[in-house]
């Protein structure tokens, strides 16, 4: 999987797992709004890997 799309996967499971929380809150629903937390965890960890890759093919392109 290319960086670009890591980036794009982890904003898209931030903004679902962030939308997941605020659901969760308003209505109560303590499970939707940790799995909100969950996923938006794991979009943060997506683009880490994004970001990681960029910065693995901007070093060996130095070289």
């Amino acid at each position: 999987m290319g960086s670009m799309t890591d980036k794009v996967k982890g904003v898209a499971n931030e903004a679902i797992g962030n939308v997941k929380q605020g659901i969760g809150k308003a209505t109560g629903d303590t499970e939707l709004q940790a799995e909100g937390w969950v996923q938006e965890r794991k979009g943060e960890a997506q683009k880490a890997v994004g970001e990681a890759k960029d910065a693995v093919k901007k070093t060996i392109d130095k070289v």
